[in-house]
């Protein structure tokens, strides 16, 4: 089992659900990445993600493409990325996962990037644009690795197709909540619990929802019908606020992530 399927296991027999944030490695450097890793870390979330930043967006709306883009501009490579991510692991109790598009993994070489991103400490990969029917080779190699190979599933997948994907996952898998590209919304579809709720009846793997979640009430709705919720924009947002003062962008992330936390904990308990 990956620290991953290890959290899963712990938090259902303690009747909790996973907080995961995602954030863009070197945006605006390296050092300010580690700090707020850290500090979610210390504020109790479950899993990081971490996205390696890309220049041809897959899903990524505005705000991820933007920080992507900031991340570029200072000539950061994977290595430097996995360097970093090594140094700060041994002060993180939570797992981490990337969010990878597959032409990096491709171009590094599928078990050359699962056996850095291992060394380099993280549990899985999240890989947006891969395809169900071109992953069994990248599936085989995680497998043998003990790392999680995590894929999407969106408004739109049949739902033939949507049992095809869980079982080419593993660790957990990445409900899409809205048609459409990242980004905070003030409103989500009406039949995403339902959607969710069948997909969870189907698939032993726990189920988590991501794109669009930004607000408290958010977090309420979808809670008791996931295994898990990650949030994005709404983070990498804050994020873009160290440019001018990195204490000032990690008071306003902590004052979210402790507001999304607390609906979560709440509406569970």
């Amino acid at each position: 089992m990956t620290a991953i399927d290890d959290l899963f296991v712990r938090l259902k027999s303690q009747g909790k659900k996973a907080f995961m944030p995602f954030v863009t490695a070197a945006d605006p450097n390296l050092g300010f990445t580690r700090l707020v890793l850290r500090k979610l870390d210390q504020l109790g979330c479950s899993m990081a993600e971490v996205g390696i930043p890309y220049s041809d967006p897959i899903a990524d709306g505005p705000v991820i493409q933007a920080s992507y883009t900031r991340a570029l501009a200072t000539k950061v490579k994977l290595k430097d990325i996995f360097n970093e991510i090594s140094a700060e692991r041994a002060n993180l109790s939570m797992p981490l996962v990337s969010m990878v598009s597959y032409a990096i993994i491709h171009r590094q070489g599928p078990e050359h990037y699962v056996d850095s991103a291992l060394a380099a400490g993280f549990s899985g990969a999240i890989v947006p644009d891969l395809l169900v029917e071109e992953s069994e080779s990248l599936a085989r190699i995680c497998q043998a690795r003990n790392f999680n190979l995590i894929q999407l599933v969106t408004p739109t997948t049949p739902r033939e197709r949507a049992l095809k994907i869980a079982e080419h996952s593993s660790g957990f898998l990445y409900f899409v909540s809205v048609t459409g590209i990242t980004g905070e919304r003030t409103q989500l579809p009406p039949d995403l619990v339902d959607r969710v709720s069948w997909l969870r009846e189907r698939t032993p793997l726990p189920i988590c929802i991501g794109f669009g979640i930004s607000k408290p009430e958010h977090v309420r709705l979808l809670a008791p019908v996931s295994d898990g919720l990650i949030v994005g924009s709404a983070i990498v947002r804050m994020m873009e606020q160290a440019a001018k003062s990195e204490p000032e962008a990690l008071k306003s992330i902590e004052e979210l992530v402790s507001s999304l936390i607390l609906a979560m904990s709440s509406k569970l308990g």
